[in-house]
């Protein structure tokens, strides 16, 4: 009896496609998933507050976050976005605030806030320019609107 031999040189071939389509298909999932660059649409009246639970309704006062695992948390006042960040912590990838008087987003490293009669929640503070008379920095925004958190949420 004769043995037959298996050819080795297809049976390489053949895992060489399977391991370049497998490293394709993963690469174009991997990119696929890549993270926002800007903000994301909020749909005013309709997305609710990651904070407090309200509708993000008055795009003056609007702010958002999107953290490094993708979600995307909107809210209706500076000062929501604030205290979410203090009472969270969570790892952030992105954070924008919707301009006082102008149609478009500031991101966190160009923002600067001004004192606001009436805002959402009732903080105070709405998004400028950085380097805009009379505003105050991100840090020194963010430490206001944590020594002000009565009525937050209805708490």
């Amino acid at each position: 009896m004769s043995r037959s031999r298996v050819p080795i040189l297809p049976l390489l071939l053949l895992g060489a496609v399977v391991a370049a389509a497998g490293g394709a298909v993963t690469y174009s999932v991997l990119a696929s998933a890549k993270m926002p660059d800007g903000p994301f649409d909020v749909v005013w009246d309709k997305t609710a507050c990651s904070a407090c639970g309200m509708h993000v309704g008055e795009p003056g006062y609007a702010a958002q976050l999107t953290t490094k695992d993708g979600r995307t948390h909107a809210f209706d006042d500076p000062g929501c976005l604030f205290l979410y960040l203090a009472e969270q912590q969570p790892q952030v990838h992105s954070m924008f605030f919707h301009h006082r008087t102008e149609s478009r987003w500031l991101a966190r490293d160009k923002v600067a806030f001004q004192i606001a009669d009436k805002t959402p929640m009732g903080f105070g503070l709405a998004a400028v320019d950085g380097g805009a008379r009379g505003a105050i920095g991100f840090d020194e925004a963010g430490r206001k609107c944590r020594e002000r958190t009565t009525n937050h949420g209805g708490k």
